[in-house]
């Protein structure tokens, strides 16, 4: 099979496109042949190196069909999804004409979306998903903020908390994507900056009830100033840059009464974290008819996969980018 195989820790040159042995499914496995996959940050994160030492064919996330199911659960054609467990961290990924992922973690579906669309929305969803309901526990009466919402994961959130009755302020960096906000459902848009809770103190009367934070921890004190007490922050990923936050002290950053916590979507199959939480086939059928935004915001052949990473890297995206296999 071809496969998109890391040479070395690097630069989107280091990614490949070599011949490569068909993986054997193992116990609890499924193998799946790839339709398209969705280009994500994290994968740029393991691609230099970031994250240690990490399987040489990349890729987090998939759809297409089942080849082989040895439990005999899943029939050879089945239109699947496949989120994390292990994709491209311990396990050879989704870069690749076929995979083998736990199937904990392959979502059966019933659509008629094109696999380019379908590819748009399984890790972004579904991450939003856990964050918004799980960690935040949103509530159709909250006000919520999303930090970083031009990003893909950043315009799931925006579609899934607005379609759902939350009110919702989104950030971006750059001004001439505002209106994208706003058309996808957020109440308010605003530019990204170092006093971003200023302005929603301002606008929603001393704060809003949740913060879902994808700039990560240089702004990690701010997102926490954006909070009313008893509120709850959700930090979900690193846009701004993986590096800690500096001199963090609970005592004088964390608001009394504010919940604080993390999700990454590389726990999912884990104890606690049951993917079967996630309703995926909801999720498919709401993009389908409209309810929610999730068209790729680019869409690349097999070979072009280090463009792809050159796009992701320079934040010109303004959404999913995805791979078609």
């Amino acid at each position: 099979m071809r496969a998109i195989v890391r040479e070395a820790f690097g630069g989107p040159e280091q990614l490949v496109v070599k011949d490569v042995p068909i993986p054997e499914p193992g116990q609890g496995d499924v193998r799946i042949t790839v339709k398209a996959f969705g280009v994500n940050r994290a994968e740029t994160y393991m691609r230099r190196g970031t994250w240690g030492d990490v399987a040489q064919i990349s890729g987090i996330e998939c759809v297409g069909v089942v080849d082989a199911d040895p439990s005999g659960r899943l029939a050879r054609g089945q239109t699947v999804a496949a989120i994390m467990g292990g994709l491209g961290r311990t396990r050879q990924g989704s870069y690749a004409e076929f995979t083998c992922a736990p199937s904990a973690n392959v979502f059966t579906l019933e659509t008629t979306l094109s696999w380019e669309r379908l590819a748009a929305i399984p890790e972004s969803f579904g991450t939003a998903w856990w964050c918004l309901f799980n960690n935040l526990e949103l509530s159709p009466d909250d006000a919520i903020l999303i930090r970083g919402a031009t990003s893909a994961l950043g315009r799931a959130a925006v579609s899934i908390a607005a379609d759902f009755g939350a009110t919702v302020a989104a950030t971006t960096r750059s001004a001439d994507r505002k209106q994208s906000l706003l058309e996808i459902g957020a109440h308010h848009a605003l530019c990204e900056a170092a006093d971003v809770s200023t302005a929603v103190r301002d606008l929603f009367h001393g704060g809003v009830n949740k913060v879902l934070d994808l700039v990560g921890n240089t702004v990690l004190r701010d997102s926490l100033r954006a909070v009313k007490p008893g509120g709850k922050v959700c930090q979900a990923g690193f846009l701004g840059g993986p590096n800690p936050v500096d001199g963090f002290n609970p005592i004088a950053d964390l608001p009394s009464g504010v919940d604080l916590n993390f999700f990454g979507s590389f726990t999912l199959g884990e104890d606690g974290f049951p993917p079967s939480k996630i309703p995926m086939q909801r999720i498919v059928e709401r993009v389908a008819s409209g309810r929610y935004s999730a068209a790729p915001a680019q869409v690349f052949p097999f070979d072009e996969i280090a463009e792809a990473h050159r796009l992701m890297e320079s934040n010109g995206a303004n959404g999913k980018i995805v791979i078609e296999v």
